[in-house]
């Protein structure tokens, strides 16, 4: 794997890292209203990158299919769903703002169930960045150097904020301010692992590229659906997580379009 490549590849972590820092320099309580803006924010971001940096190539690679190329992208999407949905059913977690936890029952803290979830859910996002970095490697012609790293800028902007919310309550909690800022790394570090593995196991991941590329997608609007979009609508109800949102995809697809 070339140097350049994996400097790329750490760019999400980077950004996951810098949103954790954030706990140094703001106050200890955190704002309902930048919570609901930083998870909009983050959402729209996805979502646009399950579009444009997934599932569009995905398809574009079928091409051969002619009219059934949405076959591979609609199939590898649906495991992506249901993976994550048997992942959150199985491993014991808690989402933010929330005291009821889920998965398997377990006496695990509240803090490690909350880091578990953040982590459960940066997988899709680590495997999406080797996917595309995989298929760079093997010079697929639907994925450009450009396309690639705009998709990890993409992800590193996500990041940034999900660093933060993953802090800053823990900060709110009492967690002194140096753990709460590894908790936050911690928790992107599954990251470039993921992303890492994917790369090196870019033998077995080609031949099934348009079905990795959608099962990404589809990982990743799990996500989104079952905790982002829930978090940023909560009572008492505001437009601040709809517009956040909007501003997340408009500035993600811009990335993807410019650079792609």
């Amino acid at each position: 794997m070339k140097p350049e490549m994996i400097y790329r590849i750490l760019i999400p972590f980077i950004g996951t890292t810098a949103g954790a820092a954030c706990v140094f320099f703001m106050r200890r309580r955190q704002n309902q209203k930048v919570q609901r803006c930083m998870t909009g924010f983050a959402a729209g971001v996805m979502t646009a990158a399950s579009v444009w940096s997934l599932l569009i190539p995905a398809m574009e690679q079928s091409g051969a299919m002619g009219r059934l190329s949405f076959i591979p992208a609609a199939v590898g999407f649906m495991l992506g769903i249901f993976f994550l949905l048997g992942l959150d059913m199985v491993i014991p977690h808690l989402h933010m703002n929330s005291d009821v936890p889920e998965g398997h029952r377990s006496r695990l803290g509240k803090t490690t169930m909350m880091l578990l979830a953040v982590t459960l859910h940066n997988i899709p996002e680590g495997m999406a960045v080797g996917v595309v970095y995989a298929g760079l490697a093997a010079e697929n012609s639907t994925i450009s150097a450009a396309g690639a790293l705009a998709l990890s800028l993409g992800i590193a902007i996500q990041n940034f904020p999900e660093g933060a919310i993953i802090s800053l309550p823990l900060r709110t909690e009492g967690t002194g301010r140096g753990k709460a800022f590894w908790y936050g790394v911690l928790s992107g570090a599954v990251e470039p692992v993921a992303a890492v593995l994917t790369v090196l196991l870019s033998s077995l991941v080609i031949p099934v590229l348009p079905y990795l590329l959608s099962f990404a997608a589809g990982a990743m609007v799990y996500v989104v659906v079952e905790e982002l979009i829930p978090e940023m609508s909560g009572e008492p109800h505001s437009n601040l997580g709809t517009i956040s949102f909007a501003v997340g995809f408009v500035i993600m697809m811009s990335l993807d379009t410019a650079l792609g």
